[in-house]
């Protein structure tokens, strides 16, 4: 059936804040009385709290042998390792530590983000002061280093949440960008070149490669199989579906507002290949209306494109985009509107 997740970041400035968060996720989205399905629980990101809490801090601190730093450019490669990435490392560190202790016992789906490497090439920025993606070889270092550094970071989730089965969010916002060479180079008078979609491939197909090792528990129970995955978010316009499935990813996650007729086509074409798709519904400005007027959008498309009604019971609906811009009520809200419109989207599935 339908089930309903969100993307990641949280409003608050604090680890008292965190803490809230993660219950509140847990509470909610394990919850399976509104859809007779749990949701996909997830671990919060409180970007609010600073340097090293960001997306970007929070994957530079799980970086092997690359050590940055945060420069008045933004997060640089640097010789040695500084304190922005121990801070990055302990947010991390006391992050699991959270949600080891919420969710003692449980078994089940959990998702962890960690910022992609097309992005993170595109705002690391080299010594020199360029934007890392302006070098093929800099980008394979990042990808390879950032594989490792999941790897340890999944073996850290295993031993702390033995009954976790992990799924893995690569979020991508810069992707697009990155393929269209839309960035601009330090001195602002030229522009970047375009990454080749092969190179695309290759780079995500090495994270999602390693991301795997740890996401394929044996499967015994049908939520379990579930489970299984790596998703790719990209909430910005033009998600090149196609490429992203062809490194080899479960799912792709969209901003499906910001999806032309060509994109719905992509969309068509992957969930009958057997990638599964979470829609983002809810933007902040609309939490709080009725699930039915959140839903209309994808159940609209769905009709339109032909696609089974069943198919929808492979959706996760997440919000647009992350939360960390709105209030912390407001945070809770869309959790529990979320799962309302995927009992509305299960509904239509019938």
């Amino acid at each position: 059936m339908t089930a309903a997740s969100a993307l990641g970041s949280w409003p608050g400035n604090d680890n008292a804040a965190l803490r809230e968060a993660v219950h509140v996720v847990r509470d909610v989205l394990t919850d399976d009385s509104v859809t007779g399905r749990p949701g996909v629980p997830y671990l919060p990101e409180m970007p609010g709290r600073g340097p090293g809490a960001d997306m970007i801090g929070r994957a530079a601190g799980l970086l092997v042998e690359l050590p940055v730093d945060v420069q008045p450019s933004g997060w640089r490669f640097v010789d040695r390792p500084g304190r922005d990435v121990s801070r990055a490392q302990a947010f991390l560190n006391a992050d699991l530590d959270e949600l080891a202790e919420a969710y003692d016992g449980y078994v089940g789906p959990v998702k962890f983000q960690v910022c992609g490497p097309l992005t993170l090439a595109a705002q690391v920025r080299l010594h020199r002061g360029e934007r890392a993606i302006v070098d093929p070889g800099a980008c394979h270092d990042i990808a390879a280093s950032l594989a490792e550094g999941l790897r340890g970071h999944l073996r850290d989730v295993r031993r702390l949440l033995p009954g976790v089965h992990p799924i893995i969010q690569l979020d991508e916002p810069s992707l697009p960008a990155a393929l269209s060479g839309e960035f601009a180079t330090s001195s602002g008078f030229g522009r970047i070149r375009a990454v080749d979609a092969g190179e695309v491939v290759a780079l995500l197909g090495v994270v999602v490669a390693a991301a795997r090792q740890h996401t394929r528990p044996e499967p015994s129970t049908d939520q379990e199989q579930d489970a299984n995955g790596v998703i790719v978010h990209c909430c910005a316009p033009r998600p090149p579906i196609a490429l992203l499935r062809e490194a080899g990813v479960d799912a792709v996650s969209l901003d499906v507002g910001l999806l032309g007729p060509g994109g719905w086509e992509s969309v068509a074409v992957a969930v009958e290949a057997g990638t599964q798709v979470w829609a983002g519904l809810l933007d902040v400005g609309g939490i709080g209306e009725s699930p039915a007027l959140v839903a209309a959008p994808l159940l609209r498309a769905w009709r339109e494109l032909g696609l089974h009604a069943d198919l929808l019971n492979q959706v996760v609906v997440t919000p647009t985009c992350g939360l960390a811009a709105a209030s912390p009520a407001g945070a809770v809200q869309a959790h529990q509107d979320l799962m309302r419109v995927a009992a509305e989207v299960a509904a239509a599935a019938g």
